[in-house]
């Protein structure tokens, strides 16, 4: 069944609202994953020396059981630490990004909420006869 005219629209308006909404989400996630290149190097030796102390672990394996379960989950957490830290923003980039972040949140949500009123409306009025 063809749509109407009056439905072609509404949906036109939708496709438009949708977009704008998902170009704002877009936006916004995008500043939030600037990587720090010494927070990645710094990352990349943690994650290393952890993966030396589980191997460490592993090895005293044979000789005392609690010392090498103590050095490896120490390990463990150096490699879990050190990908945290490696994934992480520097700390010049994230003040930017909550400075900037409130702005562009607050308009959407106004639009949005008149968006769906209006839509609520149309609905009701179709319901209605």
């Amino acid at each position: 069944m063809p749509l109407s005219e009056q439905e072609q629209r509404l949906l036109d308006e939708m496709e438009r609202q949708l977009m704008h909404t998902d170009a704002d989400v877009v936006h916004a996630s995008t500043g939030d994953r600037t990587l720090s290149y010494r927070n990645l190097l710094l990352g990349a030796v943690l994650v290393l020396v952890g993966l030396g102390a589980i191997i460490a672990g592993i090895a005293m394996w044979n000789s005392t059981v609690v010392a090498a379960v103590i050095v490896g989950v120490v390990g463990f957490g150096a490699m879990l630490g050190g990908v945290i830290l490696a994934v992480s923003p520097g700390k010049g980039d994230a003040s930017s990004d909550v400075a900037d972040s409130p702005t562009p949140q607050k308009t959407p949500s106004v639009g949005g909420a008149s968006f769906m009123d209006k839509m609520n409306d149309r609905w009701d009025k179709r319901q209605q006869g």
